[in-house]
């Protein structure tokens, strides 16, 4: 056994990157872009070779098309960023007909982030991306904290599963679910999500926070009051999510919070991550993601280990019970 408790280092071993999340999903790398962070795609597509990443989570994606909340959306705080962005969205008409038809010209796959405040929202959104080329699998945003219900699927174990199941039904492309940190017990909700059908879990969802401008005596977000806290502030909090997940669950869990350097992406791997998402590093330095890759394929070189998961802490193993000091993250 190595130090991390995985299995024994070779030296000659050659890291084998990909990942497969599910029914055909496989990732060439276990990096992809966090939904929110990367808009569509098309503007930092700009700045970096967009297809050397795992893969594209888009925006959340809605039925309808929805503007979003009124400005100011964004404030900074110590180590994290806050917003209140709102969901806006063209809609899933637009992103079949115009969006996909670009998707499908890209190397990597695009993950449609779906979003709704009912069942039958979310599956009228994935009934009609279901099939599309360029559309490579869905990630089921229960977790959004900025918008009315947007926590509601995500609290309750069973409200996840009706949710999980309805779009099962729909579709038989892959289906991630990605959770709240606001949940009681998140373990409960990652295992509810998997006994209905879900093919991956993304963990975790930002955590509600508050910035104050005291010389208005105000919070700096006028539209809620609170936002969304994302960035290295959260990491520690992101990393027991992600254990108290990997302990309930067989299905892949994908590892998102505060992830800026290749250090924070094995730390994830180490706590029970198949593959990790970065988001909010993406504002500061845009080619993050890339950094995070080749430094993940030299670490595994280095270390003689052939894939991420052999990195995982035994503790973490799939059906656990998580390991003492390990609670689900909450902001309660």
């Amino acid at each position: 056994m190595n130090a991390t408790g995985g299995a024994s280092a070779d030296p000659t071993a050659r890291p084998e990157l990909a990942v497969d999340l599910g029914r055909g999903l496989i990732l060439a790398n276990p990096v992809g872009l966090a939904s929110g962070t990367a808009g569509f795609g098309f503007e930092l597509r700009r700045l970096l070779d967009m297809d050397r990443i795992g893969a594209l989570f888009s925006k959340g994606t809605g039925i309808h098309p929805r503007t979003g909340n009124a400005p100011p959306r964004l404030a900074e705080t110590t180590a994290g960023l806050l917003n209140t962005i709102g969901l806006p969205n063209p809609g899933a008409e637009h992103v079949a007909t115009v969006y996909a038809p670009e998707y499908s010209q890209w190397r990597i796959p695009v993950i449609i982030n779906v979003i709704g405040a009912t069942v039958e929202d979310y599956v009228s959104c994935v009934r009609r991306l279901d099939g599309v080329d360029g559309v490579a699998g869905f990630e089921l945003n229960i977790s959004c904290p900025n918008v009315g219900h947007g926590l509601d699927f995500g609290r309750d174990p069973s409200a996840a599963a009706g949710l999980v199941a309805a779009v099962r039904g729909a579709t038989e492309m892959c289906v991630i679910v990605k959770l709240t940190p606001a949940a009681s017990d998140i373990g409960a909700v990652a295992r509810a999500a998997e006994d209905a059908g879900a093919d991956a879990i993304s963990a975790v969802n930002t955590f509600v926070g508050m910035k104050v401008n005291l010389d208005k005596r105000r919070p700096v977000l006028q539209a809620a009051g609170t936002g969304g806290l994302s960035g290295p502030a959260i990491k520690p909090l992101a990393l027991a999510a992600v254990a108290a997940v990997r302990g309930q669950v067989a299905i892949p869990v994908i590892g998102i919070g505060g992830i800026t350097t290749t250090t924070d992406a094995l730390e994830f791997f180490v706590a029970g991550a198949n593959a990790v998402q970065v988001g909010t590093a993406t504002f500061s330095e845009p080619h993050a993601a890339i950094t995070i890759i080749d430094g993940i394929a030299r670490y595994l070189q280095r270390e003689g280990v052939t894939r991420v998961t052999d990195l995982r802490w035994s503790g973490f193993a799939a059906g656990s019970v998580p390991p003492a000091g390990i609670e689900p993250a909450s902001t309660g």
